[in-house]
């Protein structure tokens, strides 16, 4: 079973097969050459890891994000960042955090975010001087914050997979995301004023107020969505379902900035980028049934029983391992893969679930952004036109920082659990 379920997908891995192709071979050769197992259940298999109700939130978030891009949100969000920043020195580096944060808030897809943010943010940044270096690592490592921004697709696929409330893990991602937001804009700061970064602006109020009423019901849907489901008006997946009606209103009837044509050009997107993420789900579901009847799990929770690690200790080996996969592996393939490995290792050792799926996607978020395979850098190749090596090398410090962070979330659970306990 080691080459059906190990060396065949590294292998595929290596040559640069998609992750569902991957999984999925190595599932049907285990089972055609190794299990006693009916052909029939592969399929029945399959299907059943979709049967999850969680799993409806993500169509439509992506649904909501995808609306809000077409109607120009960004741009709005953008202008409000800009304007609230005022004279803060590196002021254009801090509203790329910011603008990051806030549309991470509404789309939960950290290269949707990187590609408006670069878009509408690259040009300015180098032109006051911040160089293709640091402004392309700032872009792409900026948009991997949405990942623990609610309403995140990762936390969903992570919930659905550890059997966790989505909400609670919501809710748990706020100030982890808040304090990477934090120390990455205090970085910008500091190097703004180490390069002698000239201020972009001054705080006006006129001006403040007036993109506050331009981006407000933008500024309005995170709250929205999120009081739904912590006032218990709704489910994730049913305010999901409102975030969708929300976006179309707000683009259609109140910026009209988007036509019924628009609007179905987004469901098309959002359609197959829902597939691709589903059919990961689906193969991943029968990757991890397979291990789980050949006794993998149970053997790794004796294993690390035996080695009796301090939960510390545990955390730490977990975070090196993440930060490796996140280097060649996307998010949501991490996820579902890991997750059903890992869960009775964290309970064993006594680790709060909820705590550590916050500490899974804040390792994850850093290697959406760690060469060579983080998504962020190809979409940021993409859109700014710069070169591999060039963000290769400007990501490095960002990643410096976000790692600082890491460690504080890892052995600080209360910054993730004390909204939660309200809950």
């Amino acid at each position: 079973m080691i080459w059906t379920l190990g060396a065949v997908p590294l292998t595929l891995l290596a040559i640069g097969t998609p992750i569902f192709a991957l999984l999925l071979s190595g599932a049907v050769l285990t089972f055609v050459f190794i299990l006693t197992v009916p052909p029939v259940a592969l399929h029945q298999i399959m299907f059943g890891g979709l049967a999850n109700y969680a799993l409806l939130a993500i169509p439509f978030f992506i649904f909501a994000g995808e609306l809000m891009g077409a109607a120009g949100i960004a741009d709005r969000l953008i202008a409000w960042v800009l304007a609230l920043i005022g004279r803060v020195p590196g002021s254009l580096g801090v509203a790329t955090v910011g603008a990051s944060t806030l549309i991470g808030a509404i789309s939960g897809a950290s290269v949707a975010t990187v590609a408006a943010v670069g878009k509408s943010l690259y040009p300015g940044l180098i032109r006051d001087g911040y160089g293709q270096r640091f402004s392309s690592g700032l872009v792409s490592s900026s948009g991997a914050i949405d990942i623990l921004i609610p309403p995140s697709i990762a936390m969903i696929l992570y919930g659905a997979s550890a059997e966790q409330s989505i909400p609670k893990l919501f809710v748990a991602g706020v100030l982890p995301g808040l304090l990477i937001a934090l120390m990455m804009a205090a970085f910008v700061v500091a190097r703004a004023v180490q390069m002698d970064i000239p201020r972009s602006g001054r705080f006006d109020l006129r001006h403040f107020l007036c993109t506050s009423w331009g981006a407000a019901p933008a500024l309005f849907m995170p709250a929205f969505v999120l009081g739904l489901i912590y006032l218990g008006y709704s489910s994730p997946t049913e305010a999901g379902g409102f975030a969708c009606l929300y976006a179309m209103i707000v683009g259609r009837y109140i910026y009209r900035t988007m036509s019924w044509g628009d609007i179905m050009e987004a469901a098309a997107r959002a359609a197959m980028l829902t597939a691709q993420i589903l059919v990961i789900v689906a193969t991943a579901a029968l990757f991890s049934w397979i291990l789980t009847i050949s006794g993998v799990p149970r053997a790794m929770t004796e294993w690390l029983q035996a080695l009796q690690l301090a939960p510390w200790g545990f955390l730490m080996a977990v975070n090196v391992i993440l930060l490796i996969v996140g280097c060649f592996l996307d998010p949501t393939s991490a996820i579902l893969v890991l997750t059903p490995l890992l869960m009775p290792l964290v309970k064993s050792v006594g680790v709060d679930p909820i705590h550590f799926g916050i500490v899974m996607c804040a390792n994850l978020a850093i290697g959406m952004f760690t060469p060579p395979f983080g998504l962020n850098i190809f979409v940021a190749r993409t859109v700014l036109g710069v070169p591999l090596e060039t963000i290769y090398r400007g990501v490095l410090p960002f990643a410096a920082v976000q790692l600082l962070a890491l460690i504080i979330i890892t052995y600080w659970p209360d910054l993730s659990l004390i909204l939660t306990r309200s809950i």
